[in-house]
């Protein structure tokens, strides 16, 4: 009985303690793990949202890249960090792929729980300078006509890019080959230099080398052209039914408490509505969205079962998924 009182007694002061922590946060610096490498996509929008965020929180938001593993590894380092706010890790919908398509992760990613959502958009296809084809259809009938031979980069092994590339390959009856990078950025420069043939990446990893004249954009994977690529035609117009974008969420260790997690999902959308900082996602070719913990929490649960479809139907579920 005694025990029980001393148990009850440390439960009561316990209580205070944590909420006044919580009353509190953040009282010093909030790390942001980007897990892809500088220059992609991710790493720009944490980049752009960044002074917007501090400013809410009234502390450094340090930005911090943690590449290897499809994004794995700095996903990892945060699930094992404490729940208390102070470490969030960027992802997009490879957290949902990875595990399909790995059962030896270094983490699982149910230790992770979405709470805000900063961006939405489409990947772009791109094809280096030189290939023998001037747009999609002729893209794909090189790779009807030369399986294995045509190769294309994404930011990792089960990356979205990578799913999006399997499926329009099973929509096309095309084989080609895949190349994994650590990121876009670092697809685009070899999809610059002529090392690969295309890309799957984001709009913000190719443009460099589109402006250069090393590459073209010749699709989207989105429902619809982008403002900023009219060019390239949705891929679904020449492989009707094709579609397929994806966001990105932020995610912090499960059990954050929700205050902490309410205390940064309001930071998220002081960055994302403000004008100026709008305008830049936008230069990206993402469209920039905020989501409530509850709202990125559902939209994770309905990509996830979607996603999970996709990759059984294009044989990327590792055994036992």
């Amino acid at each position: 009985m005694p025990i029980t009182r001393r148990a009850a007694l440390a439960g009561s002061l316990a209580a205070p303690i944590l909420a006044r922590a919580e009353d509190g946060f953040p009282n010093r610096p909030v790390r942001l793990v980007v897990p892809y490498s500088a220059g992609g996509i991710a790493d720009t929008v944490a980049r752009i949202v960044q002074p917007k965020v501090a400013e809410h929180l009234g502390q450094s938001l340090i930005v911090e890249n943690r590449t290897g593993a499809s994004g794995a590894l700095g996903a990892a380092l945060v699930a094992q960090s404490p729940p208390d706010g102070y470490s969030i890790v960027m992802e997009g919908a490879t957290a949902i792929t990875s595990p399909l398509a790995n059962r030896s992760l270094p983490l699982d990613y149910d230790s992770l729980v979405p709470f805000a959502q900063l961006t939405s958009a489409p990947y772009v296809l791109g094809m280096r300078s030189g290939f023998p084809a001037d747009d999609l259809r002729g893209f794909l009938e090189q790779a009807r006509q030369r399986p294995g031979a045509v190769t294309f980069g994404t930011p990792g092994v089960a990356h979205i890019g990578h799913l999006m590339g399997e499926l329009m390959q099973a929509m096309a009856g095309a084989k080609m080959e895949h190349i994994p990078y650590r990121g876009g950025a670092d697809a685009a420069r070899d999809l610059a230099a002529g090392r690969i043939d295309s890309v799957f990446i984001s709009e913000s990893s190719l443009r460099p080398v589109l402006e250069s004249g090393k590459a073209r954009a010749i699709g989207v994977t989105g429902a619809r052209r982008r403002p900023g690529l009219p060019e390239a035609p949705a891929i679904g117009e020449v492989l009707p039914g094709y579609e397929l974008s994806t966001w990105i969420l932020l995610f912090l260790p499960a059990g954050t408490p929700a205050a902490v997690q309410d205390r940064l999902a309001a930071a998220m959308r002081h960055a994302v509505m403000d004008p100026g900082t709008r305008a830049r996602l936008q230069q990206t070719g993402s469209d920039p969205v905020w989501a409530s913990p509850a709202e990125a929490r559902a939209l994770f649960a309905r990509d996830k079962a979607l996603i999970a479809r996709l990759m059984r139907e294009a044989g990327l579920v590792a055994t036992g998924g």
